[in-house]
C-alpha cells in the first residue's frame, strides 16, 4: 500500500503522463506497418541477444572467480599472469578484442588442413564462437578485479575460526569463502551483467545476427529510422528490467540462506 501511495506523488504523475502521451504519438504518428514482415528475424535476433549474454555471462564469472581468488591470495606466478589478463582486458576495447579474434585468430584457421577436416570446423568457420570467446574474456576480466577485492574483503576471523575447526580448504571456500564474497559484490554483477547486454550490439560487426543487426537491416532495407531504434531501445530496457530484477531477488534470498 506504501509503495502504492509513493506512485502518486505530482512528479510522478506528471512523468507517467507525458510517457503514455509519448507512447500515443509514436503509435498514431510513426510507422510500424514493417513489424509482422520482420517480427521472425527480431525473434531469431532476441534469442541470440538472449543466449549469448547469459553463455558470456556464466563462463565469464566461471573464469573470473579463479582470476579474482589468484590475484588475492596466489603465489606471484600465478597472481602476476591473472593481474596481467585483467589489465589487458581491461585497457582495451571490446571492439578490438572482437576484431583480434574474429579477424585474426579466426583466419588462421583456414591455413592448417587438419583443422579444417576437423568436426571443429563447421563452428570455428562462423562468427559466434568468437563472439562469445571475446565476451567471455571481457567479462572475466572486469570481474576478475571485481572478485580480487570481494575475496580479500571476506573478514578474515571467518576463515580462521573455520581453520580451528579443522575445515578442509575447500569446504571453507565452497561454504564460506566463495558465498560472502559473491553477496557482497553482487549490487556489481548486477551492474557489470547489464553492461554486458550493452555490449552485444558489438558482435553485429562480425555478421553476428542478434537484435542490433535485425535493426540495422530493417532500416537499411526500409529506410525508417527512428521506428526500429524506438523498438531496439525498449528491448535493452526489458532486458535490463529483468536482470535488476532478477539480482534484487538473489539479493534479498542471499543473506536469509547464510543464516
Amino acid at each position: 500500500m506504501t509503495s502504492l501511495k509513493s506512485l502518486f506523488v505530482p512528479h510522478r504523475i506528471v512523468m507517467m503522463v507525458l510517457f503514455a502521451a509519448l507512447v500515443v504519438w509514436c503509435a498514431l504518428s510513426l510507422r510500424w506497418d514493417w513489424i509482422p514482415q520482420y517480427a521472425p528475424l527480431a525473434a531469431q535476433g532476441l534469442w541470440t541477444t538472449v543466449w549469448i549474454l547469459v553463455v558470456t555471462s556464466i563462463l565469464g564469472f566461471a573464469l573470473a572467480v579463479p582470476l579474482g581468488l589468484a590475484q588475492a591470495i596466489g603465489p606471484w606466478y600465478l597472481a602476476a599472469p591473472a593481474r596481467l589478463f585483467c589489465t589487458i582486458i581491461r585497457g582495451t576495447p571490446l571492439l578490438l578484442q572482437i576484431w583480434l579474434l574474429y579477424y585474426g585468430l579466426g583466419s588462421l584457421f583456414p591455413q592448417f588442413p587438419w583443422i579444417r577436416s576437423s568436426e571443429l570446423w563447421p563452428y570455428l568457420r562462423q562468427a559466434w564462437p568468437y563472439a562469445v570467446l571475446a565476451l567471455t574474456l571481457s567479462y572475466a576480466g572486469y570481474e576478475g578485479e571485481v572478485m580480487r577485492g570481494a575475496f580479500s574483503g571476506v573478514a578474515k576471523g571467518q576463515l580462521e575460526a573455520a581453520k580451528s575447526f579443522g575445515m578442509p580448504r575447500m569446504t571453507m571456500f565452497r561454504r564460506i569463502w566463495l558465498p560472502q564474497a559473491v553477496r557482497n559484490v553482487l549490487p556489481t554483477l548486477g551492474g557489470e551483467t547489464i553492461l554486458q547486454l550493452k555490449a552485444t550490439p558489438l558482435v553485429a560487426t562480425i555478421t553476428v545476427l542478434d537484435i542490433y543487426a535485425v535493426s540495422s537491416r530493417v532500416r537499411s532495407d526500409t529506410f525508417i529510422v527512428y521506428e526500429p531504434l524506438l523498438l531496439l531501445a525498449l528491448v535493452y530496457m526489458a532486458i535490463a528490467g529483468v536482470i535488476t530484477l532478477g539480482f534484487r531477488w538473489f539479493e534479498n534470498k542471499v543473506p536469509s540462506a547464510q543464516r
